[in-house]
């Protein structure tokens, strides 16, 4: 069956193009062209919206972005054996598709703005995936240079992303997050709509950026949470003793045995401030 873009089947592309998903680049190919319009969908109206997509592999999520009305979509591709799939994707809308051959993890997605705030959509390779998301949190200008983030993980990355205090997910990841960003989890994705399927059940998350985060330093935010939670079984006192411990803690009020993971977020950026 084709999709109503015109073009062919993504098996087609994959075997014209010698596509085989490699381990080696976290690849595992969303061919389920009812899915990639779905999460295109999730990340709400594209016209007049300029779209980065992370790891478009044959181009199933890239076709949906531009059949559901995106204005310019750049794709961040570091495998080059899917360039000419791509740019057979570009002559279908031509135009409308920048084809940037790279490693997203050495990629500054605001060299691709046009002055508005970008979207950024991926079903992310999952070696890099959380690498990627610090990293577009950790960006030094805030409010950052995207507006939302639509993205998938494996399940498990998606509910620490999500994860709220007290809950057994909740760690480094969804301080962080919860610092700067709201995040909900829109739907799963079974392994069997991948080529090849992986071990895990995958899942879609949305993300959009706090206008006016907690001022405290990510330095100091990060050094906190990983003492914390390298310890998330110690009462707060002893896992916060290299920084400082009960003298911290009682600086920032927090009672000293009282473990990592009931704390909300603003008690951690309390601490963070009185490093």
């Amino acid at each position: 069956m084709t999709f109503g873009d015109g073009l062919p089947p993504l098996r087609a592309v994959m075997t014209e193009f010698g596509l085989d998903p490699r381990k080696a680049l976290g690849q595992n190919f969303l061919l389920d062209l009812n899915l990639t319009g779905k999460i295109a969908r999730q990340a709400g109206p594209l016209a007049g919206h300029r779209v980065v997509e992370i790891g478009p592999g044959p181009g199933g999520l890239t076709r949906a972005l531009l059949a559901n009305g995106a204005e310019h979509v750049v794709v961040v591709e570091k495998d080059t054996r899917c360039l000419g799939a791509l740019e057979a994707i570009g002559r279908h809308y031509p135009g409308r598709l920048t084809i940037v051959s790279g490693d997203a993890l050495k990629t500054d997605v605001a060299d691709y703005g046009d002055g508005r705030p970008l979207k950024i959509v991926a079903n992310l390779p999952y070696n890099i995936g959380t690498q990627l998301l610090l990293d577009w949190i950790a960006a030094p200008v805030w409010p950052p240079v995207w507006s939302d983030l639509t993205l998938m993980f494996q399940r498990e990355v998606a509910e620490r992303i999500v994860a709220e205090p007290g809950s057994n997910a909740y760690g480094r990841l969804g301080v962080l997050c919860g610092w700067r960003c709201r995040a909900r989890m829109l739907f799963d994705v079974p392994p069997d709509a991948f080529t090849p399927p992986p071990k895990v059940t995958s899942s879609v998350v949305r993300i959009e950026p706090r206008p006016d985060p907690i001022a405290v330093s990510l330095t100091s935010l990060e050094r906190v949470t990983a003492a914390a939670f390298g310890q998330r079984r110690k009462m707060l006192r002893q896992s916060l003793k290299p920084l400082g411990g009960e003298a911290l803690l009682e600086r920032a009020e927090i009672d000293p045995t009282r473990r990592a993971e009931t704390l909300s977020v603003a008690e951690f950026c309390a601490l963070a401030a009185r490093l």
